[in-house]
């Protein structure tokens, strides 16, 4: 069965509060139960959550209500995932996260960044078999991720575009008013642009120290969340253990109650291997902690696991085209905005 966080629940409860409706009626209508939308490690059946939206459409008047969740979301409601988003130091690496972590939020769909020319795209794949539920949906999660950056970025951030696969409203003013840029209807895919510049401003919510406490939380909660998930369970064991020295496979394997050989093979299936996932998991760790100028680069080499500093700074180079002390030079105001090393695989 597929779920979602029954905290994000309390959004569609504030959403019917505000269109004059009595949430409690609803949410037992539909088998939603009312202790679990304050239960941060809850779950709802995301079959009840679409039928209460394909009921809502037919008695809410505004065929754009999804956006005004943006009127009712609070970062509590995505548990560490909100609160790692306002301690991100930047977009880009806000939406990175959103993109690593978006199935705790719900399985149904999921996120998926891009770099082009246009600058930085944001694509939903949100595969709903009832097309009128797959405009809610978005029109929810498009408004809430756009509020999200105008929490961190400030209320004058405006996406270069905004692309949705529903056919263009008889009234297209609340999409103009509400994006306040291009929004292109019957697209051919589900999408918002946002420019380098805004990706990669420095922003002034950004928090790494609890950052890093989060990844741990969230990586936790996404190898708990599906258990055949192999690649979760094995980011979180090495998120918890770089520090201690080398982690090997056999040592994962054990930890994860199978032999060496099938762990290889599940990560083959998952379209990865060992040598890349541990490169990814130490690529992710060490661009978020070179950010901080507090950390000295041997105390980072040791914590990601290295025996040398020559042999970190190979590494970084690889990862980031130079070394880390000038890419460290590089950054304004400790964040980052020097070129971009291609995407990892898994992280």
């Amino acid at each position: 069965m597929e779920t979602t966080l029954a905290t994000t629940t309390q959004v569609l409860e504030e959403l019917m509060r505000q269109h004059g409706l009595v949430p409690a009626d609803w949410l037992l209508k539909f088998g939603i139960d009312l202790t679990q939308i304050t239960d941060p490690r809850a779950r709802v059946s995301l079959d009840a959550t679409d039928a209460l939206l394909r009921a809502l459409s037919e008695c809410i008047p505004d065929s754009a209500f999804g956006l005004g969740a943006a009127r009712c979301w609070h970062p509590s409601n995505f548990g560490p995932l909100g609160h790692a988003w306002l301690a991100s130091s930047t977009l880009r690496r806000g939406l990175q996260r959103m993109e690593r972590y978006w199935q705790l939020i719900g399985q149904r769909s999921a996120v998926a960044l891009r770099n082009d020319g246009f600058g930085l795209t944001v694509v939903l794949n949100n595969p709903r078999s009832d097309p009128l539920v797959a405009a809610i949906t978005t029109d929810l999660c498009f408004s809430v991720l756009v509020d999200m950056c105008r929490m961190n970025a400030g209320q004058g951030f405006v996406p270069s575009e905004v692309r949705l696969m529903r056919p263009e409203p008889a009234d297209r003013a609340p999409y103009d008013r509400f994006f306040g840029c291009p929004v292109v209807f019957g697209a051919p895919e589900r999408s918002i642009v946002l420019s380098a510049a805004a990706a990669d401003k420095a922003l002034p919510t950004s928090n790494r120290e609890l950052v890093g406490v989060l990844e741990q939380m969230l990586a936790g909660e996404l190898a708990r969340l599906d258990r055949s998930d192999t690649v979760s369970r094995c980011r979180t064991l090495l998120l918890q253990r770089l520090a201690s020295g080398e982690v090997t496979a056999t040592q994962v394997a054990r930890e994860l109650a199978m032999s060496r050989r099938t762990l290889h093979r599940k990560l083959a299936d998952a379209g990865t291997n060992w040598q890349q996932l541990i490169d990814a998991t130490r690529r992710d760790l060490a661009l978020r902690l070179i950010e901080d100028r507090r950390r000295p680069i041997g105390e980072i080499t040791f914590e990601l696991g290295f025996s040398q500093q020559s042999a970190f700074a190979r590494a970084f180079k690889r990862w980031a085209g130079q070394s880390p002390t000038a890419y460290r030079d590089a950054l304004p105001g400790g964040t980052r905005h020097a070129p971009h090393a291609a995407p990892a695989q898994v992280v």
